[in-house]
């Protein structure tokens, strides 16, 4: 999609992905394979489907690994050259020479909205898309972030991926309530961060999956920390959803595998492997 408005992606990527331990002790999370690609590495191919090709990655202590992966590996191409374990570098060689990767820390872990805003440096005035790698999002047609860029160059508003969850589930997740002004489509009017099932606006979670406009970053600065004294994401989109103008919620077709817990990661490295898409 070489027409898309949105050229950066920004992947969050400071946790400590502590249901994992202890393997990301010392492994980022992002870089637990499903199957033999590391979960970032299938979030960036999405963003280049969907016609993006800067990639902007923040990072924390103990991440070098992700630089390191979306880099050139002199000693081990030399070690292999000429024999069949080159065509295993094919997909991370595609990465590698059409995008270009950018870096910044996040000192401190704040939450989602101060990692968001913690971006502001690599993506400028722009609107750009956000992927949380540990969603991994599995759409035979069309990935996720394409089908949003499409929906973007219609409404040219922050847009977040939803789907419904049991009820029981909605303190795990943001949570919206709106209106539908198309099938799939809600003009989004209430956001609630990881509400208990009795006080949730409904069974719609936001996933990780966004397109946000570049006045999210001066919105985060003013929002003050919300649940867990984090600065929430979700805080920042209500008020552009109820001041500015406005935020959609898309029920996106596709299947969410919930890579950030250990049932989800086994459950898309099993469809993963059976289905032959890795």
């Amino acid at each position: 999609m070489s027409d898309s408005p949105i050229k950066k992606c920004l992947f969050p990527a400071a946790g400590y992905g502590t249901r994992f331990l202890p393997t990301t002790k010392s492994m980022p999370k992002e870089m637990m394979p499903v199957v033999n690609k590391p979960l970032i590495q299938y979030g960036v191919e999405e963003a280049m489907e969907a016609g993006m090709n800067g990639m902007a990655i923040i990072t924390g202590r103990g991440k070098r690994a992700l630089a390191d992966h979306f880099d050139i590996n002199y000693e081990l191409e030399h070690q292999i050259a000429g024999t069949d374990k080159e065509e295993l570098l094919e997909q991370i060689r595609h990465v590698i020479d059409n995008c270009t990767f950018s870096y910044t820390r996040q000192i401190e872990m704040k939450g989602l909205g101060h990692a968001i805003l913690t971006g502001e440096t690599l993506i400028g005035d722009q609107p750009f898309a956000v992927v949380l790698a540990d969603d991994l999002c599995y759409s035979p047609d069309q990935g996720v972030l394409s089908q949003m860029v499409e929906l973007y160059k219609k409404h040219s508003c922050s847009i977040v991926a939803i789907e419904e969850v049991p009820k029981d589930e909605t303190h795990k997740y943001g949570v919206i309530a709106g209106d539908e002004i198309e099938p799939g489509l809600i003009k989004i009017t209430d956001m609630v961060e990881k509400p208990d099932s009795a006080d949730a606006p409904s069974n719609l979670a936001i996933i990780g999956r966004y397109i946000l406009t570049p006045d999210i970053f001066d919105i985060i600065r003013d929002t003050p920390p919300g649940r867990n004294n984090e600065v929430q994401i979700t805080d920042a989109l209500l008020t552009q959803a109820t001041q500015g103008a406005g935020v959609l919620g898309y029920k996106f077709k596709g299947r969410r595998f919930d890579c950030g817990s250990v049932p989800g990661f086994m459950d898309a490295s099993k469809f993963y492997f059976e289905n032959d898409l890795y």
